[in-house]
């Protein structure tokens, strides 16, 4: 059935089911994490101002290397100082404190606030064990699944082991798959007969590393689940398409089973040759590091994610960031080709009306990036036409509600006869 509007209230799945509450201490913790390395941070820029100011060089080149020394050097290792006890004494007494808070009901806004603080920051979040990351997982209806036979035989008898998987984009979670009362996911399963479950997951770490784990993940479903899996399709919007790619290319490489379970891929307006926002800030970055004096700015500009980072050019590979400079100008990538065996589709989104030379994007995607399209032919994934859709007037968020594109969906994915082959093949 199609769901319908989250409220700000515990959600149920089944009967006896519903979503537990957040842990508010775990939520102050983190929140006071950031806090504490916010101003640690900021205390490192204005320590890096003060010792290119300080010290003679010119306007235009590399600044200086090394803390601030003499009296100097001491006030700002002191405030570090102070800085780190601080946090290090609210860590324990909220950790103390944790039990004796009530815990939240589940509430789509603060799942929507966490995952955009996870796409700007979720590496670092990660990296410092900020109970604020969000895990991977797979979901359906904001309630995680246990990925055990039993567990999901009790809660879905009857299954006809066909299944969709629905993995969203940048700073996104899985229950944003609904806009304006509809959902892509909830329609196709009504309408064409899966059991659609949906991708949780932390967009601030690399792709490479998502898909990695996106494999893993779909490798213990199909173990688990609890009839035979006969067919798999993955619907990815944004960066989850490239997510998906990536994990197809790892479970390639691992020898998993479930690649060869999946019949069809459906890419809503993911980036697979970069978004050209994230480009102008690196860019920005460039600009900002030319002078010593203004250099300190560029930490600013370095929060953006690993994730983010990674949708420069659509990297998909850990080979692709590794050993790369964070600012770099030119395309790093190797080719990743689309899964044999598999069709691929592909809608793009233009904020223009109507058909028209030199068709603008949906606002962060351009509609060649959108459908693959490449100068380099070597890079160009070759998308069929009859597996393009471009839509009008529309932007990159509203294809997650989009008349057309869910027609274009169900034309596409519709069986056109027992083999249960798509149209378009």
């Amino acid at each position: 059935m199609p769901r319908t509007e989250q409220q700000d209230s515990p959600v149920a799945d089944q009967p006896g089911q519903a979503i537990s509450a957040s842990d508010s201490g775990a939520d102050l913790r983190g929140v006071s994490q950031l806090i504490i390395n916010a101003v640690a941070g900021v205390t490192d820029i204005v320590e890096d101002m003060h010792r290119n100011i300080a010290t003679p060089t010119s306007l235009i080149g590399k600044a200086p290397a090394g803390r601030t020394r003499g009296i100097t050097g001491l006030v700002y290792r002191s405030v570090r100082g102070v800085t780190r006890g601080v946090g290090s004494l609210l860590d324990v007494a909220l950790a103390q404190l944790s039990p004796l808070l009530p815990g939240q009901p589940f509430s789509p806004r603060r799942e929507a606030l966490l995952s955009a603080l996870n796409g700007v920051l979720g590496d670092y979040l990660i990296a410092d064990n900020n109970p604020l990351a969000i895990s991977m997982r797979l979901r359906q209806d904001g309630l995680p699944l246990e990925l055990d036979t039993a567990a999901l035989a009790s809660r879905f008898a009857g299954s006809n082991g066909r299944l969709l998987v629905l993995v969203h984009g940048l700073c996104m979670n899985d229950l944003q798959w609904l806009r304006d009362g509809h959902d892509h996911g909830a329609g196709v399963a009504a309408e064409l007969g899966y059991t659609a479950l949906y991708l949780n997951y932390n967009t601030g770490r690399h792709i490479s590393s998502n898909g990695h784990e996106f494999a893993a993940t779909l490798e213990r479903l199909v173990e688990a689940w609890p009839v035979p899996v006969s067919e798999l399709l993955i619907i990815g919007h944004s960066m989850g398409g490239l997510v998906a790619r990536a994990a197809c290319h790892y479970a390639g490489q691992a020898g998993q089973r479930w690649p060869a379970l999946l019949k069809n891929m459906v890419f809503l307006g993911s980036p697979h040759h970069g978004a050209p926002l994230e480009r102008a800030g690196n860019r920005a970055n460039l600009l900002i590091g030319i002078s010593p004096y203004s250099a300190p700015f560029t930490r600013l500009g370095m929060i953006r994610s690993s994730g983010i980072r990674d949708l420069r050019f659509g990297n998909l590979l850990d080979e692709d960031w590794q050993n790369v400079d964070g600012n770099h100008k030119h395309d790093p990538r190797q080719l990743v080709p689309l899964p044999e065996g598999v069709a691929c589709f592909a809608v793009a989104a233009s904020k223009r009306k109507e058909p028209g030379p030199r068709l603008p994007g949906d606002g962060l995607v351009p509609v060649r990036s959108a459908l693959g399209q490449h100068n380099n032919s070597a890079l160009s994934l070759a998308i069929p036409e009859a597996r393009q859709q471009i839509v009008y007037a529309t932007d990159h968020f509203a294809l997650l509600s989009s008349q057309p594109v869910y027609q274009a969906l169900l034309g596409w994915l519709r069986p056109a006869n027992a083999t249960g082959q798509s149209r378009a093949d």
